[in-house]
């Protein structure tokens, strides 16, 4: 951090896919719990080859070597056995228990969560209460019992391990399963004529897949544990067979006088099962799009800037917003792509400017990365410059920069019910947000925020303000998101299509109140939007942007009357105007066609 500003060296350019096993080379952690665990395994699995002594054998004139004895690498123990020997070979039969454990609890347990899950109702009632009767008893108390009426012995403990981790699987993927059992994507594949079992495979499976891997990965070293533990209290490996738990609890007599016969197989115990886990956690990363993506990475406070970004001049200095020369990518895989490329624009106090382009534009890049709200990461600024009354805003403090979000810049969401907290009244959200920049007392907040609602025509406003976002229509809601944007009295307001999602009348009141606040308190309002017609309505200037570049600029009455650009003239093109019918169908047809659209 330098002055404020986030710096984050340059990523490759490139849109190459990495593979699943690169991606999990390159989470550190992941790697050294890989590395790790594969040694111990390998070590393991070449016990019966390995120049070691054999494990039961004693010599009572050897007993209680220390470490780096003469033939006896780590020590002997009570009787005289080699400890390294009897760790490996201890070690092969704790893995072997554990592993196995964990796979049949994770089999059956997540068969239960899946079935109870997705049939729900009486099916998944029963199941649960079965499952909720074996987590009613202190799980290593359970295992207890169960090796107590089979009697000790490894394969008793591992059964009785696997049965007291079944509730853990079949709670997690029961959870999942039931969210997703509704899901848009399972009823179509219903719609589409799938099975319950094709379904099961097909589409929740593999979203439940990750929670699994991850619930595995934490389970196995538990069981690893809870095997130790049982061979410690003496109901799992019998004399004179080793496992790390027995060793322990052989090693407790001499903990005082021989402490590496205990402590040597505890450190073994750790070190497997820390692997497990960063290793899991690793898998899980890979398995799941969003986090391989860094989609679900918690953001930072701003959006990343190159370090050696190109800096260009205001090119209006008398401009309130200065765009010069932006671009903004993303970090996907290791590789960077061009989301916004040399986009510039400039607004004049009191001017509407029109953003326009299809989904995918990068409209919404270019206005979120004004105020440096591209989420980082994956999201970075690689080059240009955004002057606000001059002052370039990527070079701002972190500080200054969130003082100007909201009180110089302030942004109009796209879909209000998602922006707004479902749990907080409207007017304690507006609150909020005039509390944010402005010292007041808890009655001239709700006075300024009731005006505020009255002000952008939410009737009843002191009543409406006790409501929560769900209780209001879609076109009340955007009027919420419009009086938090003028709390403050901002320069500049950016609407991110603030009509898309509502019908056309109260689409024509919102145009009407966004065009009347603007000329009442002066501020310049960037215009997004998919639609000429809204455009010819409200903004002053248009800027047309096609693959993250603005294409044309101009005059709105100019650029409707004379369009330069063929993308802008397709754009055009597509609003339709009374009376033409089939004409009108015949022209964006043609337009459209694979030869016209270069």
């Amino acid at each position: 951090m330098t002055d404020g500003l986030m710096v984050v060296p340059a990523p490759k350019a490139g849109s190459q896919r990495v593979s699943s096993w690169s991606l999990l080379l390159h989470n550190r952690l992941a790697a050294i719990g890989l590395c790790l665990l594969g040694m111990l395994v390998l070590v393991a699995l070449l016990a019966p080859i390995l120049p070691l002594p054999d494990p039961n054998a004693t010599a009572p004139a050897e007993r209680l070597r220390p470490v780096l004895s003469e033939g006896h690498l780590l020590g002997t123990d009570e009787l005289g056995r080699d400890i390294l020997s009897r760790l490996i070979w201890g070690s092969r039969v704790s893995m072997t228990v554990g592993f196995s454990a964990t796979l049949v609890a994770a089999v059956i347990g997540s068969a239960i969560g899946l079935v109870s899950g997705y049939a729900g109702g009486r099916t998944d009632n029963l199941m649960m209460r079965g499952i909720d009767m074996l987590m009613a008893f202190p799980y290593i108390l359970l295992a207890l019992a169960i090796v107590a009426v089979l009697g000790p012995g490894l394969m008793n403990a591992l059964y009785a391990i696997a049965v007291v981790n079944i509730p853990f699987f079949a709670r997690n993927v029961r959870g999942v399963t039931l969210a997703l059992s509704h899901a848009e994507f399972v009823d179509a594949a219903r719609l589409s004529g799938k099975g319950h079992v094709s379904i099961l495979a097909t589409e929740i499976l593999p979203n439940v897949l990750p929670v699994i891997v991850i619930t595995m990965s934490t389970t196995a070293g538990w069981m690893i544990l809870e095997t130790a533990g049982l061979s410690f209290l003496g109901l799992g490996a019998q004399p004179p067979q080793a496992d790390l738990g027995s060793m322990l609890g052989e090693g407790r007599a001499q903990l005082f006088t021989a402490p590496h016969v205990s402590v040597v197989p505890g450190v073994m115990i750790f070190l497997i099962v820390i692997s497990l886990n960063v290793l899991g956690d690793g898998i899980r990363d890979v398995l799941d799009p969003r986090l391989r993506s860094g989609a679900l990475l918690r953001p930072g406070p701003r959006t990343a800037v190159d370090p050696a970004r190109a800096r260009p001049p205001s090119g209006k200095p008398d401009a309130v917003l200065d765009v010069q020369g932006l671009e903004t990518g993303f970090t996907r895989n290791g590789h960077y792509s061009a989301a916004v490329k040399d986009v510039s624009l400039h607004l004049q106090p009191g001017e509407c400017l029109g953003l326009i382009g299809e989904s995918g534009s990068g409209k919404s890049v270019t206005a979120l990365s004004v105020m440096g709200l591209v989420n980082s990461p994956p999201g970075i600024i690689r080059n240009g410059a955004i002057y606000l009354h001059g002052e370039d805003v990527l070079a701002m403090p972190e500080t200054k920069l969130i003082a100007c979000r909201g009180s110089r810049v302030a942004y109009i969401f796209q879909d209000p019910l998602t922006t707004l907290h479902p749990m907080h009244p409207i007017g304690r959200q507006v609150e909020e947000a005039i509390a944010a920049h402005q010292r007041l007392d808890r009655r001239s907040l709700q006075e300024r925020s009731i005006a505020l609602l009255e002000r952008v025509g939410i009737p009843e406003a002191g009543k409406r303000a006790r409501h929560f976002p769900h209780q209001l229509s879609g076109g009340q809601r955007q009027r919420v998101g419009i009086a938090m944007a003028l709390a403050n009295d901002p320069d500049v307001i950016i609407a991110d299509e603030p009509t898309t999602a509502l019908d056309v009348t109260v689409q024509a009141q919102i145009l009407d109140l966004l065009r009347d606040l603007q000329k009442e308190r002066g501020m310049a309002l960037l215009f997004i939007t998919h639609d000429f017609g809204v455009v010819a309505e409200i903004c002053d200037r248009v800027a047309v942007m096609k693959d993250g570049a603005v294409v044309e600029t101009g005059e709105t009455r100019a650029v409707l009357a004379n369009p330069q650009h063929d993308y802008t003239k397709r754009l055009i093109a597509c609003v339709p105007e009374i009376g033409q019918g089939k004409t009108f169908l015949g022209r964006v047809s043609v337009l459209f066609r694979p030869e016209n659209r270069a």
